[in-house]
């Protein structure tokens, strides 16, 4: 799939706690209207802290829209004076669409969605995802195809994106624009 229009898509990507979230809510400091499409479920307590952490993190300054399952409905019913909307994150976005399904591959109807609507952003999207297949490989069969999805995915965002960065301990790797 390939993006027309003119509106940017920034991916970041990195490990867990690398600045992902901070580098992006960095670069929409600069915009005006703001939002922030969160897929996050507080599913447990370890969870929730990090949904309140992020709140505060990004304040009053973005419009929120929780949504965990579709992507892709979320982007195209932003409001049309939206110009900058971070999307944190895919892993737990794929992670809520595993758990709702039980199973999920490339042509699951959300995820489908999520890359029509990046085929023409109404908005600048950044959007963030964690790199999980730098470590070692997955011992059972659900958690590989897990990785292998999330990295089929990572790659298409990617390859759409017109900027990409890659995050390491808060410092910014630029990997394409």
């Amino acid at each position: 799939m390939e993006k027309t229009g003119d509106k940017k898509i920034i991916f970041v990507l990195g490990g867990d706690r690398s600045g992902k979230s901070r580098y992006a809510l960095s670069i929409a400091e600069s915009y005006g209207s703001r939002a922030f499409i969160a897929t996050a479920l507080p599913i447990d307590n370890e969870m929730k802290k990090r949904i309140e952490t992020h709140q505060k993190e990004r304040g009053g300054s973005f419009q929120t829209v929780e949504e965990p399952y579709d992507l892709g409905k979320a982007i195209r019913n932003l409001p049309p004076a939206t110009e900058i909307t971070v999307i944190d994150c895919l892993t737990v976005w794929l992670g809520n669409l595993l758990f709702k399904y039980g199973g999920i591959s490339r042509d699951t109807a959300e995820i489908e969605t999520f890359f029509r609507a990046l085929t023409a952003p109404p908005c600048t999207l950044v959007i963030v995802s964690n790199e999980i297949g730098l470590g070692i490989i997955p011992g059972d069969a659900s958690s590989r195809r897990f990785r292998d999805l999330m990295g089929h995915i990572n790659q298409q965002v990617a390859a759409i994106a017109d900027e990409a960065v890659f995050m390491v301990s808060g410092l910014p790797l630029r990997l394409k624009g």
